[in-house]
């Protein structure tokens, strides 16, 4: 089994996670869909600088072969933007939360849990 192989089937399962949990209706699944999608992103990106093992990342004398620096620069660029979104979807979620006392995605209560609210 080969790398490229390995690392895209990791790419599919987070993104098939992260589609599935941000699907969902409550608003901690889906700020843990969003998550899993941007790691797919980020290993997505990480992968178009060719994977290659044991290179530098930087040109030097005598190197044949080297990874590619920009990928690397986009992925930690997009750690930050990530932890940004998640931090303010969190935030918003919280809020939600506090203002409709339900966490649904769509502010109705559930159907299936109140009973257990009156109780």
């Amino acid at each position: 089994m080969s790398l490229e192989f390995l690392v895209a089937s990791a790419i599919a399962v987070l993104i098939a996670g992260g589609v599935y949990l941000a699907l969902r209706g409550r608003t901690f699944q889906v700020v843990l869909g969003l998550t899993l999608l941007s790691y797919a992103i980020n290993l997505f990106l990480f992968a178009t600088g060719r994977l290659i093992v044991d290179k530098p990342p930087l040109y030097a004398k005598g190197v044949v072969e080297h990874a590619d620096p920009l990928p690397q620069a986009l992925v930690l660029t997009a750690i930050v933007i990530t932890f940004g979104m998640t931090a303010l979807t969190v935030i918003l979620s919280l809020r939600s939360f506090l203002e409709s006392g339900t966490d649904q995605v769509d502010g109705n209560p559930d159907p299936d849990r109140e009973g257990e609210a009156a109780a």
